[in-house]
């Protein structure tokens, strides 16, 4: 097995080597044993795995609400609204 074969695996079979047939799983183990680089790759998929199965990060209440009315302060409250592709010297 090479690298190439064993990415594939990785993506078709997933990270958790015990799950895959013996057909592949032994050459795979054979080829962890002697590659970093396929030690890596198994790394990485574990770490992607975990990463997906993470719960989502929510924003603080009311982020988008200071945000916004930071925007409005830094434009200027007094500014007359203008319309799209209007300058300020149109």
């Amino acid at each position: 097995m090479d690298l190439t074969e064993f990415e594939e695996l990785i993506d078709r079979l997933g990270e958790d080597l015990s799950l895959w047939p013996d057909d592949r799983r032994s050459p795979a183990e054979e080829l962890m044993a002697r590659s970093s680089a396929a030690q890596a790759l198994l790394e990485e998929a574990r770490v992607l795995r975990q990463a997906l199965a993470a719960p989502p990060v929510r924003a603080p209440k009311g982020l988008a609400d200071r945000i916004a009315a930071a925007a409005a302060k830094m434009k200027g409250d007094t500014a007359e609204p203008r319309t799209e592709g209007e300058t300020a010297g149109s």
